[in-house]
Protein backbone atom coordinates (compact mmCIF):
# COMPACT_ATOMS: atom_id res chain seq x y z
CA UNK A 1 0.00 0.00 0.00
CA UNK A 2 0.89 3.87 -0.58
CA UNK A 3 0.75 7.05 0.74
CA UNK A 4 -0.71 9.44 -2.10
CA UNK A 5 -0.62 13.46 -1.24
CA UNK A 6 -1.44 15.70 -4.36
CA UNK A 7 -1.43 19.12 -3.11
CA UNK A 8 -2.04 22.22 -5.16
CA UNK A 9 -1.01 25.83 -3.91
CA UNK A 10 -5.19 26.47 -3.45
CA UNK A 11 -5.89 23.26 -1.80
CA UNK A 12 -4.97 19.55 -1.02
CA UNK A 13 -6.40 17.63 -3.90
CA UNK A 14 -6.02 14.29 -2.52
CA UNK A 15 -4.59 12.58 0.52
CA UNK A 16 -4.93 8.50 1.21
CA UNK A 17 -3.96 4.92 0.42
CA UNK A 18 -3.59 3.56 -2.54
CA UNK A 19 -2.65 0.48 -4.43
CA UNK A 20 -0.63 2.50 -6.98
CA UNK A 21 -0.49 5.63 -8.88
CA UNK A 22 0.46 6.36 -12.60
CA UNK A 23 1.69 10.42 -13.61
CA UNK A 24 2.27 12.17 -16.87
CA UNK A 25 6.04 12.86 -16.63
CA UNK A 26 8.51 14.51 -19.34
CA UNK A 27 9.83 11.47 -20.34
CA UNK A 28 5.96 9.93 -20.54
CA UNK A 29 3.99 8.36 -17.98
CA UNK A 30 4.88 6.12 -14.93
CA UNK A 31 4.10 4.15 -12.42
CA UNK A 32 4.48 3.79 -9.07
CA UNK A 33 3.96 0.42 -6.68
CA UNK A 34 4.84 -0.41 -3.16
CA UNK A 35 8.47 -0.48 -2.35
CA UNK A 36 9.49 1.87 -5.52
CA UNK A 37 13.02 3.32 -5.13
CA UNK A 38 13.34 6.39 -3.91
CA UNK A 39 12.17 9.37 -6.92
CA UNK A 40 11.94 13.00 -7.90
CA UNK A 41 10.43 13.77 -11.35
CA UNK A 42 8.85 16.34 -12.32
CA UNK A 43 5.46 16.31 -14.02
CA UNK A 44 4.09 17.74 -17.34
CA UNK A 45 0.23 18.86 -18.19
CA UNK A 46 -2.15 15.64 -18.25
CA UNK A 47 -3.68 13.37 -15.68
CA UNK A 48 -2.61 11.36 -12.77
CA UNK A 49 -4.94 8.19 -12.05
CA UNK A 50 -4.46 6.47 -8.81
CA UNK A 51 -5.92 3.25 -7.93
CA UNK A 52 -7.89 3.40 -4.56
CA UNK A 53 -7.81 -0.07 -2.18
CA UNK A 54 -11.45 -0.92 -3.43
CA UNK A 55 -9.58 -0.89 -7.13
CA UNK A 56 -11.61 1.95 -8.09
CA UNK A 57 -10.05 4.19 -10.70
CA UNK A 58 -9.56 7.91 -9.76
CA UNK A 59 -7.82 10.62 -11.60
CA UNK A 60 -6.53 14.20 -11.86
CA UNK A 61 -6.04 16.62 -14.19
CA UNK A 62 -2.88 18.63 -13.74
CA UNK A 63 -1.29 21.80 -15.98
CA UNK A 64 2.97 20.78 -14.65
CA UNK A 65 4.52 20.01 -11.42
CA UNK A 66 7.00 17.66 -9.64
CA UNK A 67 6.36 14.36 -7.14
CA UNK A 68 8.67 12.67 -4.90
CA UNK A 69 8.58 8.87 -3.94
CA UNK A 70 10.12 7.79 -0.48
CA UNK A 71 8.94 5.11 2.31
CA UNK A 72 5.84 4.28 0.32
CA UNK A 73 5.31 7.77 0.25
CA UNK A 74 3.94 9.93 -3.00
CA UNK A 75 4.34 13.32 -2.45
CA UNK A 76 3.18 15.26 -5.75
CA UNK A 77 2.57 18.97 -5.63
CA UNK A 78 1.01 20.49 -8.64
CA UNK A 79 -0.50 23.20 -10.80
CA UNK A 80 -4.22 22.55 -11.70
Amino acid sequence: MLRLKVISPAATVYEGDVLRAVFPGGAGRFEVLPRHAPLLASLVKGRIVYIMPDGEAHEAAIGSGFVEVKDNVITACVEL
